[in-house]
């Protein structure tokens, strides 16, 4: 904050206000960035939700009809299992009556579960081919599932087909994914299998690069022999014969645990288990496949080298099979036993000189897990706990939006209806408050270096039709706006001002000190920028007549309309503002009275302690305290006063701030209301629970209509989407209509609604969420002073009808 400078050039020290307005600056930066933080993270959990379930990034478009002619045939001729130790291309068949259960796209919650437990049954180990995304939303199935013996390997993060992607894509779908494995069970894995793929042949030009990259990085991709075609669900029956392999040949065999419903599978599992068992077929792992051939490759070499009679413990079966025993041999002189231990725990022996052991463990069916450990661990655990959390929330957000969807449209509802209502009662013919009020009443003018506006406002009231006496308070102005008025006063010939000088004390302080000097026993408020209609004084004053009421608001106007910031700020005023008084003026409990233009009796406002200085929402304040003391505050539509509204983004985040944060002051200090008895407990009764919902928590909550709306279109369904926030603009937009008929306010200002509910809006929920954010934490603000420009002169240069 700069220090002023006198017109001598002497630096003085700073206002009272102009401290406090210091403070505040200091004092908001952070609670703006915490503001926008919450906001960036509701946006970070709809991204990471969307992207888990491949609405963020997913790529549905799979390759097909691409030459293979760069593809070596051998490797489309040969087995199912295609590994690159060193950086030689080599496939692996599965031995005959051996079957290498494999299934892809898990978990999932209903069913994976299911195949575990028809596994567990049946004592048999599988190969799970997992996405990534799904791994982190069920780590605890896939945690069972490691625990449980069987293995697991990569089927990229978003099911996505690689043969499309570049390489950092191909990385990213391969890391992200090990970092859910290491998160959810606490292994990586060196096996991968390939979105849309099937059998080797089905290789190709564009896909082939991507298996030599990854086989270079020491994966093993798996493709299959024999497919189920469970996808399809033809059948339980059908199911099971498309999964048995020819004769008595092994076979990688391809089911599918998720990516749709998959009862049909659950049904065909057991059958297809029991009638390959009586075939005398063995189940295993893919790094069971591996390490059977490993075995019998290097038994074959064995012999081939002479070498048997000098072997002592050589396997020719390094791991059993489910179902299976163990088998060891050898030769020479002596006697031993090979033991080989499967999932059954069934040991087998063999005979032989010397000695024979076959280790064949449950962990050697997973040989291709690898123990997470260091960042790769904790990245994982982290992701774990970010896609936790994105569950959880996202279900909290869809149900709040649900309920903010029915609060809006049932205050839409409720504001037509009743200013509907509200419009006839007041607008009859018949209709009268009682008695013409013809008496003075005093008009009180707070203000702060208005030297832009001040004058313009003298120059309306002295148009008056009604008689007033008018006390301009000048608070401590800088800027001779006291000299002003007083001048203005003497050029119009108007003898019934009195201008007050006094220390900078602030707004409640100003008003109170116009209350005190009043001659009149009805006083009216209004801001040193804003002027009156002719007959505005005269409204104000009618509605007096009836002893209960207490106050009057009237009908604020935005005068600077012509710019785009204006013409949003005017159809808020027109459609939130008035249509707003007229629903809580039927409902009787008006929750404020404008600052801008209002009337009161004097007695109530002594009787109520005056314009507190509590809260930044005096109005508010006053208000309340008023329906507290028993007096009915009712809405003059009538009664129109023209102000100048902000002119630019900055000012007008600082006054609706501050009314916000001052609404909230005041609702926080009259919550003892709730429990009022009688006519004084009304407001707290209806008016409070419908301020808290419609100006509190629905804005909070209300940008989640956005933010859903701009997720679906992005990445769900765009048309759906753009057509659910037509609609809901085209109900906006009607009452937005019909509240401008009955103001007989211009239509045209409403072709800028459709720009004010993309950009005007987001504005006031970030101002909203600011000001709650403040009043969580508890800071505080003074009056502040927005920088004016006099443009709104009498109402006759002001847009007319």
């Amino acid at each position: 904050m700069t220090t002023p400078t006198s017109a001598r050039g002497r630096r003085r020290a700073p206002s009272r206000i102009e401290r406090a307005a210091g403070r505040a600056a200091a004092l908001q930066k952070p609670r703006v960035i915490l503001a926008l933080l919450l906001l960036l993270a509701l946006t970070c959990v709809m991204l990471l939700d969307g992207y888990l379930r491949a609405e963020v990034g997913g790529d549905q478009r799979v390759r097909t009809g691409a030459s293979s002619s760069k593809v070596p045939d051998t490797i489309l001729d040969g087995g199912p299992i295609l590994t690159f130790r060193g950086g030689q291309a080599t496939t692996v068949t599965v031995p005959s009556k051996t079957i290498a259960l494999t299934f892809d796209d898990g978990p999932n919650p209903t069913y994976t579960p299911q195949v575990l437990k028809i596994l567990e049954q049946y004592d048999l180990p599988g190969t799970f081919f997992l996405v990534g995304s799904m791994v982190s939303r069920y780590p605890g199935i896939v945690k069972t599932m490691v625990q449980q013996g069987e293995e697991v390997g990569i089927h990229t993060f978003t099911h996505v087909d690689l043969s499309y992607q570049s390489d950092a894509r191909i990385n990213r779908e391969m890391e992200q994914t090990q970092l859910a494995l290491a998160g959810a069970a606490g292994i990586t894995t060196t096996l991968f299998r390939a979105p849309y793929s099937s059998e080797t042949d089905a290789i190709d030009n564009y896909s082939w690069p991507v298996y030599k990259r990854l086989g270079n990085e020491g994966y093993t991709s798996v493709f299959v022999d024999t497919d189920s075609d469970d996808w399809k669900r033809p059948g339980v029956s059908k199911i099971v014969r498309w999964a048995t392999p020819s004769g008595t040949e092994g076979a990688a065999v391809l089911f599918h645990d998720a990516g749709g419903e998959r009862s049909q599978t659950i049904k065909a599992l057991p059958q297809y288990i029991k009638k390959m068992k009586a075939k005398g077929y063995a189940f295993t792992t893919v790094s069971g496949v591996i390490e059977k051939r490993n075995a019998a490759n290097r038994q074959a070499a064995a012999t081939n080298t002479g070498a048997t009679g000098r072997t002592t413990g050589q396997t020719a079966t390094g791991v059993t099979e489910a179902g299976v025993a163990g088998t060891g041999s050898g030769t020479g002189t002596g006697s031993g036993t090979g033991t080989g231990t499967g999932r059954t725990g069934r040991t087998g022996t063999g005979t032989g000189t010397g000695t024979g052991t076959g280790a064949a463990t449950v962990s050697r069916l997973q040989a291709a897990h690898r123990t997470a450990t260091g960042m790769t661990l904790y990245e994982g655990k982290s992701l774990i706990v970010a896609v936790a959390i994105a569950e959880w929330a996202l279900p909290v957000l869809s149900g709040l939006l649900f309920v903010v969807g029915v609060a809006v449209m049932g205050r839409f509802g409720m504001m037509l209806l009743i200013a509907r209502r509200h419009y006839r009662q007041r607008n009859k013919r018949r209709f009268s408050w009682g008695p013409a009020v013809t008496r003075p009443v005093s008009v009180i003018v707070p203000a702060y270096n208005e030297k832009e506006c001040i004058a313009n406002t003298l120059e309306s009231l002295a148009r008056s039709t009604h008689p007033i006496e008018i006390i301009v308070v000048d608070d401590g102005s800088t800027d001779g706006t006291s000299e002003i008025a007083r001048g203005a006063a003497d050029k119009l010939g108007m003898t019934n001002v009195r201008v007050i000088r006094q220390e900078n004390a602030g707004k409640p302080a100003a008003l109170n000190n116009g209350v005190r000097n009043a001659s009149h026993d009805i006083v009216v408020m209004m801001d040193g920028d804003t002027v009156f209609e002719p007959e505005t004084v005269r409204h104000l004053a009618q509605p007096f007549a009836d002893p209960e009421v207490g106050a009057v608001a009237g009908n604020a106007k935005v005068g600077n309309r012509d710019t785009i910031i204006g013409a949003w700020q005017h159809i808020e005023y027109v459609m939130g503002f008035n249509l707003d008084r007229r629903m809580y003026d039927l409902l009787r409990c008006m929750p404020t009275i404008p600052g801008a233009v209002g009337a009161f009796r004097r007695e109530a406002v002594l009787q109520v302690g005056g314009m507190s200085e509590d809260t930044l929402a005096e109005d508010t304040d006053i208000t309340i305290a008023m329906h507290r003391a028993g007096r009915r505050v009712v809405y003059q539509e009538h009664a129109k006063a023209w102000t100048e509204a902000p002119g630019s983004f900055k000012q007008l985040w600082s006054q609706r701030y501050r009314w916000s944060y001052g609404t909230m002051q005041a609702l926080w200090k009259h919550r003892k209301s709730l429990t009022d008895k009688g006519a004084s407990g009304r407001f707290g009764r209806v008016g409070m629970p419908l301020v808290v919902l419609f100006q509190i928590v629905t804005p909070v909550f209300a940008p989640l209509i956005d933010v859903f709306t701009a997720y679906s279109m992005i990445f769900v369904d765009f048309e759906a989407a753009l057509l659910a926030w037509l609609a809901v603009l085209g109900i906006q937009l009607t009452c937005a209509a019909y509240a401008f008929r009955l103001d007989k306010e211009k239509y045209r200002y409403l072709a800028m609604m459709p720009l004010q509910q993309l950009a005007y809006r987001q504005m006031m929920y970030l101002v909203l969420i600011h000001s709650c954010i403040t009043a969580l934490t508890g800071g505080r603000l003074r009056w502040q002073k927005l920088k004016r420009t006099g443009e709104v002169g009498t109402p006759a240069g002001v847009g007319g009808r």
